[in-house]
């Protein structure tokens, strides 16, 4: 698969935006960089070496003193011809090595009159490492991992990228791909060989196979499902009347203050958010405005509603509880209200917590089942962080996960249930055998799809137009 615009020679910034010690400037090519190489270094360079010297101007001054190394093709990150021009990382410094790449490149080469490298252009988002996918250097899991990677904000996370960026969870794939054609052929042959005493299916004992394949499926999938919790996280949102504590518990989860705290009621007027970390799983949690309903304050009014719109796009809420007010009947009638609203969407994401045990004695049996704790001392934080896991479905090693994305679970998700449309064809006593071919079919398809050996140019347009330029 390769696309009009990827035979285009290209180039771009490969560091990130801002100062630093160290910038690089990248070209990719389809064809040689000899001529290119040497308006920019003065010299041959030798494959795979460094080599340090001036990168140079058109008036043969030198724009700084530098790294320059070559990767002829095929061995090179994108498996073209490649130059790497590392520099001093000053902003302006590798605008003008970036605009002298792009000069150089459209000057006629004195040994043939012709341009040096005809066609040179910015590199898109990602394009880079979409020609490495293209070029096989990395399937399309791998390539997703490299953005994971940079984008990781965990330690879990970023190891977890590691192991896919290597190919464990392209393995797992492979793995059941090849199963699946096994399968396949088995009953590909018993189709083809209808007439045949050979009963294909029931001597290689496909059924059984049949089976296996769903287990394993359910596995991968488990941990696609945690892989992808570790990339993405999960959405908590604080949800509660004014002055319940759900500012104290975010300074509390959080270790700072980054909320403030009044006994004032309608204090927060709008969303404050924090990403924490709970054995390495991301979890971005949101204080809202307390929720009241009726106020004479516009901007608190603004406040709410958006709380009301984080709730309903949270992963989990923490309806929070003030033991310090239980039994006010206007506290109370406003809790009702509250539990009504928030249960008529998915009660399931409701984790009920009480706050401020430290400032009651015990009372009589809550209403509300749910954890008590108190945002001023600590106690039982460990609890809700604990209960955070379960609720998002946490309980793999991240040593054992790999990466994953939404794309990857739900491919899995469809495999599965075409794997499952065929055990019922399997175990029909007059199996439809086309119809069990067909649902493997469908269920090899859904898996090729995660590596790229099946996809779509649209799909690869929108995955690699997320990455940052130059990589």
């Amino acid at each position: 698969m390769t696309l009009p615009r990827h035979h285009e020679p290209i180039v771009a910034i490969a560091t990130a935006p801002g100062r630093g010690a160290v910038g690089i400037v990248r070209v990719s090519a389809g064809v040689a960089l000899q001529p290119l190489i040497h308006a920019l270094c003065g010299r041959v360079l030798q494959p795979r070496h460094a080599h340090y010297g001036p990168l140079l101007a058109a008036d043969g001054q030198a724009i700084d003193q530098g790294l320059a190394l070559h990767f002829p093709a095929p061995q090179s990150y994108t498996g073209e011809h490649v130059l790497e021009l590392q520099a001093h990382g000053g902003p302006v410094l590798l605008q003008l090595l970036l605009a002298r790449c792009l000069e150089a490149a459209a000057e006629a080469d004195p040994a043939t009159g012709r341009p040096r490298l005809p066609g040179l252009r910015l590199a898109g988002p990602g394009e880079f490492t979409e020609r490495a996918f293209l070029n096989d250097k990395l399937d399309l899991a791998q390539a997703e991992a490299v953005a994971d990677l940079i984008e990781a904000s965990t330690e879990a996370a970023a190891r977890s990228a590691g192991r896919s960026l290597s190919g464990a969870f392209s393995r797992e794939v492979d793995g059941l791909r090849e199963r699946i054609v096994r399968l396949r052929m088995l009953v590909e042959a018993t189709l083809d060989f209808p007439e045949e005493e050979i009963d294909f299916l029931e001597k290689a004992d496909a059924r059984g196979q049949l089976d296996a394949l769903v287990l394993s499926v359910d596995r991968v999938l488990d941990q696609a499902r945690q892989g992808a919790l570790l990339r993405e996280g999960l959405q908590v949102v604080l949800a509660g009347q004014p002055n319940v504590g759900k500012s104290s518990l975010l300074n509390a989860l959080a270790g700072a203050e980054l909320a403030i705290v009044t006994p004032i009621p309608g204090t927060t007027r709008d969303k404050v958010s924090e990403t924490i970390q709970i054995h390495g799983v991301p979890l971005h949690v949101i204080d809202t405005a307390g929720l009241r309903e009726s106020t004479q304050d516009e901007v608190e009014r603004i406040g709410i509603a958006r709380s009301w719109d984080a709730i309903g796009q949270a992963d989990a809420v923490i309806f929070l509880h003030d033991l310090t007010r239980r039994g006010q009947p206007d506290y109370e009638a406003a809790e009702l209200a509250i539990a009504e609203r928030l249960h008529l969407d998915d009660p399931q994401r409701i984790l009920h917590v009480h706050n401020k045990a430290d400032a009651v004695t015990p009372g009589p049996p809550l209403r509300e089942q749910g954890l008590v704790l108190s945002a001023r001392s600590g106690e039982g934080l460990a609890a809700l962080r604990q209960a955070l896991l379960e609720r998002a479905g946490w309980h793999a090693a991240p040593e054992g996960v790999f990466t994953a994305r939404k794309r990857h679970v739900q491919a899995l998700q469809r495999s599965r249930a075409h794997l499952q449309a065929a055990q019922v064809h399997a175990a029909a006593a007059d199996a439809a055998l086309d119809l069990l071919a067909e649902e493997l079919r469908l269920a090899h398809d859904a898996l090729a799809e995660i590596t790229g050996a099946f996809t779509s140019d649209d799909l690869l347009g929108e995955i690699f137009s997320r990455f940052c330029i130059g990589k």
